[in-house]
């Protein structure tokens, strides 16, 4: 099962892709993830990415695009990926779309989670982190017992930078400039399949595995 998973941030894509890989046994390849990791290993394109972060400045897409094609050449991909944070571009998914003909892959689906921007504000908005343990609360959903403080080791409750409004709407924007046009575009090759993102955990889930039958 070869997927991408589209969707603002907050959308609920990493809790998805966690349960996708433990029922199709394929990986999830998150960008940041095969970033460090071609680092680390010193990869051509690893060794690229990093004179390009020493120097302060961005990676560019043909190095992104690289690191891309090394790590769905490994092992753990033969079967599927899950890929989640890229394509993130319009170049990037041309890029893409001719890495896996060049690897003999193809796409089975590309999920896009449909969420309400300002139910997903609330909801990142309202997230909290113990400072101490680091534990997460919401403060509508999963409340500690006690306003400021983590109910497992009473540390102080504290809010992440980037789950203020501004900069969640500010984020938000940036997706809905760069990145929305790709449901259009996977939408055009027969590919997308839109899912009801604002549901229960367990529902959004279902309606993903739904969508991706007889694929």
């Amino acid at each position: 099962m070869k997927i991408i998973l589209l969707g603002p941030p907050g959308a609920g894509k990493g809790t998805q892709a966690a349960m996708l890989v433990e029922k199709y046994k394929i990986p999830q390849i998150s960008t940041g993830d095969m970033l460090r990791a071609a680092v680390r290993d010193q990869s051509p394109m690893g060794i690229k990415a990093k004179e390009c972060m020493d120097a302060g400045g961005l990676v560019p897409d043909e190095v992104v695009v690289g690191i891309v094609r090394e790590r769905l050449q490994l092992q753990d991909c033969q079967d599927g990926f899950i890929l989640d944070g890229f394509p993130r571009t319009l170049p990037q998914a041309d890029a893409l779309k001719q890495v896996l003909v060049e690897l003999g892959k193809q796409l089975d689906a590309v999920i896009s989670l449909q969420v309400d921007i300002e139910s997903l504000v609330e909801r990142l908005t309202g997230r909290r982190t113990c400072a101490d343990c680091g534990r997460g609360f919401h403060l509508r959903y999963d409340p500690p017992a006690q306003d400021g403080s983590c109910s497992s080791c009473g540390g102080k409750l504290v809010q992440r930078a980037d789950d203020c409004e501004d900069t969640i709407r500010n984020r938000m924007e940036v997706y809905h400039q760069q990145t929305a046009p790709l449901e259009e575009y996977y939408r055009s090759e027969g590919a997308l399949k839109a899912v009801d993102g604002m549901g229960e955990i367990a529902a959004v889930q279902q309606a993903i595995i739904s969508a991706l039958q007889g694929k």
